[in-house]
């Protein structure tokens, strides 16, 4: 079969999966490519979705939805318009077609243009065979794969894909290979990491990271020099809100491997959530490898650019990677939070719901859902999206407060007052900002307005610098025009503008800010 095809003005190679157009190469990768390619090789067939699913996906196991949001990617990175396709249409019930029969590309004669004289053909062609055989020579030297091996391979291959079905299956491979090999550092890692996503991203509760982090701990305690060892012992230390056990953790990894930028971007974001937003922005930027391939870094970027004032930066990165990246759990939740604080309301209310659409099941959807509805005077609403918050984390603090708060129209007080005597008891020590916006919601419950604003300022002490969410929520909305809520919030924002002022006169500012160096 031919590798290289004309469809309409794009030239498409199979063998090099590169997407040209008039000679310039197209931003289509990965899942997307594999996608192109298989209806390319059909030529103008209908392709169904259950042959997309087996071709591109497999062995993954995914739904027509997926499939969908890829076909809609696809078509963005291409320029296509479902509405008037060129390159792919909808076959309603069916599938996907080619807008036209591809052409295939006469090889032979594209290789008479790229090599004109017998004696370049004749270096290339030795340049050819010495390359192939340096790289025999290698294929040579490398170990047979075991069975051992095999089965970690397949497990990180699962966990690669980022949702929870294949975090399952990964961590079922992962005990696998522990039973057969219970001291094997990259199956403790690798079973660490998929325990703590549970916790982490797929709302199972704390044991999952408990879990995680005794692996981690043994791996660690086997190799104290492993980098990756240390990471999966940080990230299980950020599922429990160990937030300065984490970092410790992040940056002795980093230091074992300054390559490791999925490992620095972790830190990264602990450090934003600790205030620290010059330096995450920085570590942020500090890739060594491929920064596309660090899988929350633009969201990140977003959130420093946000809390730094950066608006427009913040709007074009959330915007692009909610767009660009429907299976990314965060995107989906940071876009819909920017549009909230920004007070665009009826906008964050799309975005969550599209969110839905894609599958994303979290409860920071429906406290924000919950929010907007009180903000629009819908109590009973707000009450039904706050229980499905809890629902979805029952371990939840915030969310049992919220659900208990507007369970009843009557404030009981006593539970109110028992609620933080045990917060005090229980929290007065967490690090996170975010755990004070909980205690000051108390406060505000049984009208007393001054230990909310204690709560903020402790909160502000911490490291929170989201000053316009705490504007744009109704569960705020009491401390509207209180002059010592003002003063928090202009505490806030003079402290994130001095990171800003920081990133600015830094000769690593990034180009896309009005730098000053």
């Amino acid at each position: 079969m031919p590798s290289r095809f004309r469809l309409h003005d794009l030239t498409i190679d199979l063998a090099r999966q590169r997407v040209d157009r008039d000679s310039s190469p197209l931003d289509v990768q990965g899942l997307s490519f594999r996608l192109l390619a298989c209806l390319v090789e059909r030529g103008d067939r209908v392709v169904g979705f259950d042959e997309l699913m087996e071709t591109v996906w497999a062995p993954a196991v995914v739904n027509e939805e997926t499939v969908t949001q890829r076909v809609r990617l696809l078509r963005q990175s291409l320029g296509d318009d479902a509405r008037a396709p060129r390159y792919i249409r909808t076959v309603r019930g069916r599938g996907y077609q080619l807008g036209e029969p591809p052409i295939a590309i006469d090889d032979t004669a594209t290789n008479r243009r790229l090599s004109p004289w017998p004696a370049l053909a004749a270096v290339l062609l030795l340049a050819a065979v010495a390359l192939g055989a340096g790289f025999l020579a290698r294929e040579q030297k490398k170990p047979v794969t075991g069975p051992q091996q095999e089965l970690l391979e397949r497990a990180r291959w699962y966990a690669a894909m980022g949702q929870r079905d294949n975090n399952e299956r990964a961590l079922a491979l992962y005990d696998r290979a522990l039973r057969q090999s219970p001291d094997d550092i990259a199956a403790l890692t690798g079973a660490s990491r998929a325990r703590a996503a549970r916790t982490c991203l797929y709302n199972h509760g704390a044991d999952d990271a408990r879990d995680a982090l005794r692996l981690a701990e043994r791996a660690t305690g086997l190799r104290s020099d492993d980098a990756v060892a240390w990471s999966a012992l940080g990230y299980a230390r950020d599922c429990l809100g160990d937030a300065r056990g984490a970092i410790a953790a992040y940056e002795r990894a980093v230091r074992l491997d300054p390559n490791d930028d999925a490992t620095r971007s972790s830190a990264a974001y602990l450090y934003q959530e600790m205030g620290r937003l010059a330096d995450a922005l920085q570590a942020n930027l500090d890739m060594r490898g491929d920064p596309s391939k660090v899988r929350y870094r633009e969201v990140q970027i977003a959130r420093e650019y946000e809390l730094m004032g950066f608006m427009a930066q913040a709007e074009a990165h959330y915007r692009h990677a909610f767009d660009l990246a429907p299976d990314n759990v965060f995107a989906n939740i940071a876009w819909p939070a920017f549009l909230f604080a920004q007070q665009r309301f009826d906008e964050a209310a799309a975005a969550i719901a599209e969110a839905r659409q894609r599958g994303v099941s979290r409860a920071e959807l429906e406290q924000l859902d919950g929010e907007i509805a009180l903000h629009k005077g819908n109590r009973d609403t707000a009450t039904r999206y706050f229980r499905q918050a809890l629902a979805l984390r029952p371990q939840s603090s915030v969310a049992k407060t919220l659900a208990d708060l507007y369970a009843s129209a009557q404030v009981d007080t006593a539970w109110v007052g028992t609620r933080i005597a045990q917060f005090k008891s229980t929290q007065i020590d967490n690090p996170w900002p975010a755990s004070r916006l909980e205690l000051a919601v108390l406060s505000l419950a049984i009208d007393d307005r001054q230990g909310a604003v204690s709560a903020l300022s402790d909160a502000a002490d911490l490291g929170w610098r989201d000053a316009r969410y705490l504007q744009a929520s109704p569960l705020f909305r009491s401390l509207s025009g209180d002059p010592s809520f003002q003063r928090v919030l202009d505490t806030m924002r003079r402290r994130a503008d001095a990171d800003r002022m920081r990133v600015l006169t830094a000769k690593w500012c990034p180009s896309e800010l009005p730098c000053s160096m």
